[in-house]
């Protein structure tokens, strides 16, 4: 494809760095501080903002809750959620850490082990200690046991000794310091010397001759030029594939993942919770694509999911009513379009919603529930637009030397799983390859 229109560098008086980040979550914020911790002068451009996370509702809602920014509604009335702020989605996660499949990586001739292994060293990571375990998540952790089911505690991106006991911001973006996000690698690559700009709206990549030399954004409403002769996009599943699309390397749509979840919810009577760490424990079925997993939500969150439902006899019953998710890995499918995503699901996924529901139901069962509902399908992890083998090759080079993506786009095929760890992974692997 023909290259963006552009004045030689020579010609322009714009500011020049070693390398551009656009989007600073995890995938962005690791190489961003790899890059900076080797001496590179990184300017990390975040669309979002990056003020203080203040843990409340309506800061989450303009995280995450803004329609064509980081909320989409499909045309079968389902929701894809992501985060737009310095952190991405990591900032209002469930702070779930999941180990990348390093076979799929390698397989594209990605050796994630090192630093995967040097993550794990270094990152607060690892179960709740008991006292961290609320009461819903230890009812339905029993309830599952009793059914034979290997559930078990999961690992959390959180620091046991911040963490308080009956608090629920995890989902509204913790003020404690107590949950690891990316923007905990974004202060450390400013300490480095990185800049960070954010409301900051990368449009395209500049392009000389097949190479990538900067990055045109806009900020207050002014179009503004960066220069650099590496440029790494980790503005997310929606974010890379039309920046791509933007600058005339890649076709006008891309397909997509999105990790589809339903909620499970049911009432016992005498259980007083609602304010605990989500996801504190749960099983995962890696060959059906399925996973299962407490998930105890803020009352205003539970309220939409119940009022969604219909359900609106449940509707004070937040603290008593233990819900369940279940996670699918999705066929890749639906677009990203320029201003529009849409994702519905195929048949398999729906047989696999059905085996995970069936799973669940019991579950809820065998905690003495009742009033049993299930919720709407909805999404939040957003990827495999520009995958490995496709949209990527083995260097996340994408179509134009210089210019390489980092983020949940990469990822080659159906996930299911918690990608943060993953993409720290990528973007360590990424950002040790470039500096050299």
């Amino acid at each position: 494809m023909s290259d963006t229109t552009a004045p030689s560098p020579a010609a322009r008086a714009t500011p020049s760095y070693d390398a551009i980040v656009v989007g600073s979550g995890p995938g962005g914020a690791s190489v961003a501080r790899e890059l900076a911790s080797r001496g590179l002068r990184v300017l990390i451009l975040e669309q979002g903002s990056a003020a203080p996370l203040s843990g409340t509702l309506g800061q989450m809602a303009r995280i995450a809750a803004i329609p064509g920014k980081g909320a989409f509604l499909h045309r079968d009335g389902s929701l894809l959620v992501q985060g737009i702020n310095a952190g991405g989605s990591s900032s209002i996660n469930f702070a779930t850490a999941a180990d990348p499949p390093l076979a799929r990586f390698a397989a594209h001739g990605i050796d994630l082990a090192p630093a995967l292994q040097a993550l794990r060293a270094e990152l607060p990571i690892g179960p709740l200690p008991d006292a961290l375990i609320g009461p819903m998540a230890t009812r339905i952790m029993a309830g599952a046991r009793t059914l034979g089911m290997n559930w078990q505690k999961l690992d959390k991106m959180i620091r046991p000794q911040l963490c308080r006991s009956g608090c629920w911001r995890c989902a509204y973006g913790c003020p404690f310091g107590a949950k690891w996000s990316a923007r905990d690698f974004i202060d450390e690559a400013c300490r480095h010397g990185a800049t960070l700009v954010d409301a900051a709206r990368a449009t395209r990549v500049l392009l000389e001759h097949g190479k990538a030399v900067g990055v045109e954004y806009v900020r207050g409403g002014k179009t503004q030029e960066a220069l650099a002769p590496l440029v790494i996009l980790a503005g997310g599943g929606v974010g890379s594939p039309r920046l791509l699309h933007q600058s005339g390397l890649r076709s006008p749509t891309s397909t997509l993942f999105t990790d589809p979840v339903v909620a499970l919810m049911g009432s016992v009577d005498g259980l007083d919770g609602g304010a605990e760490v989500p996801k504190a424990a749960g099983m995962r079925l890696d060959q059906a694509g399925i996973s299962l997993a407490d998930m105890t939500l803020p009352k205003p969150m539970y309220q939409g999911f119940t009022a969604q439902a219909g359900r609106f006899d449940r509707l004070f019953a937040h603290r008593r009513t233990l819900s369940i998710m279940v996670k699918i890995g999705d066929q890749a499918g639906g677009a990203v379009g320029p201003r529009w995503v849409d994702k519905t699901l195929h048949p398999a996924d729906r047989a696999r919603f059905a085996q995970g529901e069936a799973m669940a139901r019991a579950i809820l069962a065998a905690c003495g529930a009742t009033h049993v509902f299930k919720s709407r399908h909805f999404a939040a992890h957003p990827g495999g637009s520009v995958r490995l083998g496709d949209g990527v090759d083995g260097n996340l080079q994408a179509g134009a030397r210089g210019l390489h993506v980092c983020d949940a786009s990469v990822i080659p095929g159906p996930w299911g799983l918690p990608p943060t760890l993953t993409l720290l992974c990528l973007g360590k692997w990424l950002g040790q390859r470039l500096a050299r």
